[in-house]
């Protein structure tokens, strides 16, 4: 595992740099990412790890979108992925809190032996994807007008 406090630190910021460019709070981000609000703060502070790869990096950056690799990638000096910013909301988008919503109560009727954290993990899968479309928004303040 790489221990160099600035490929930490530039991971960091392209942790923070991709929540923001979502419109996300970090608390937001670590529900998202199914971890604790101070994950996400000692992720993006750039803290380097004192024994092994924490899984909650991978967790918060498969909660923004990024490739299984990014981590690593920035981690040995390269770029943090491209395209994991939203898309504008086009006029009739959902808000992404309904959609999961409809999306979990679908799945529940339709499955009857896949636990709640298969169902809560098939159902970020399938909002991730809307949310690469540009057919989600996050907040009130992003509603199409």
């Amino acid at each position: 595992m790489n221990r160099d406090p600035k490929a930490w630190a530039r991971l960091g910021k392209a942790l923070a740099a991709a929540r923001t460019a979502q419109g996300l709070i970090q608390s937001s981000l670590a529900e998202r990412a199914g971890v604790s609000l101070g994950s996400v703060q000692s992720a993006e502070s750039g803290t380097v790890p004192k024994a092994r790869m924490p899984y909650t990096i991978g967790a918060i950056a498969a909660a923004l979108g990024w490739p299984n690799d990014a981590v690593g990638i920035i981690l040995d000096g390269g770029a943090p992925p491209e395209g994991w910013t939203d898309a504008p909301a086009p006029q009739g988008a959902i808000k992404a809190e309904r959609v999961e919503t409809i999306l979990t109560a679908a799945m529940v009727r339709a499955t009857s032996t896949s636990t709640a954290a298969e169902i809560r993990a098939a159902t970020k899968i399938a909002l991730d994807a809307l949310r690469k479309e540009g057919l989600l928004f996050e907040t009130d303040d992003m509603q199409p007008e």
